[in-house]
């Protein structure tokens, strides 16, 4: 009895405790979804922001806006195909290693262009822009070739699954089409031979049509009903 109500117990501490962990598994997965939802609305805000300041302040303040969005747009862009790719190909990590390392380049990038957003002496601002549409090219120069050349890599991937895959397919259509060398040897090895009647494979067609009641067919084929006569 004691040994009964021991494993009762037991039993259920075991279910207490993979409750708690189901709920707090359910509560961190909750959490990460809200705040990638509030990460990706606050981007889509901010990219509308800086579109509207690069067609709608000329000068300076425009310019920035542009190198900005033009450094987002790029690293985003890199980062989502890097991220999908390596699920399928592991030879990608050290492409995510070396992207981690541009990111680290194109944060401090983007903070400075924000700073300089608010800086009041645009004429020192400007006198800086050719260096930062320098580092925003070389940046997203570096982006797009990690990017492109993931995508390169996966095409390539493809192209050669498909080529395997015609191959295969053109040898199992060759299978499938085997009578046709047989209709072709089958004339050449009966010439020359006389008349000799019919042998046992061929038979002369009876003159008593075969009841279709008697012969088999496939599952899809409708059977013949016998007529009826009044």
């Amino acid at each position: 009895m004691e040994a009964a109500i021991l494993i009762l117990t037991l039993l259920f501490v075991a279910f207490v405790a993979l409750g708690v962990y189901a709920g707090v598994k359910a509560v961190r997965a909750a959490k990460r979804g809200v705040d990638r939802t509030i990460t990706q609305a606050r981007r889509s805000v901010e990219d509308t922001a800086l579109r509207a300041k690069s067609y709608g302040q000329p000068g300076v303040p425009g310019e920035l806006a542009q190198l900005r969005l033009a450094l987002r747009t790029s690293m985003r862009a890199t980062q989502d195909v890097l991220e999908a790719r390596a699920a399928e190909d592991a030879s990608l990590s050290e492409s995510l290693g070396l992207f981690q390392r541009l990111s680290a380049h194109g944060r401090e990038l983007d903070d400075d262009l924000k700073r300089l957003e608010r800086e009041p002496d645009r004429a020192t601002v400007a006198s800086l822009m050719p260096g930062l549409r320098e580092r925003t090219e070389r940046i997203t120069h570096s982006a797009e070739s990690l990017r492109w050349a993931a995508r390169d890599r996966a095409r390539q991937f493809a192209d050669d699954d498909l080529a395997a895959l015609n191959a295969q397919i053109d040898l199992e259509a060759g299978a499938l089409r085997h009578w046709t060398t047989e209709e072709q040897a089958a004339p050449s090895g009966s010439a020359g031979h006389g008349w000799s009647g019919p042998t046992d494979q061929e038979q002369a067609p009876s003159l008593t049509p075969p009841d279709p009641r008697l012969r088999g067919g496939y599952p899809w084929q409708k059977s013949a009903k016998p007529e009826t006569t009044n």
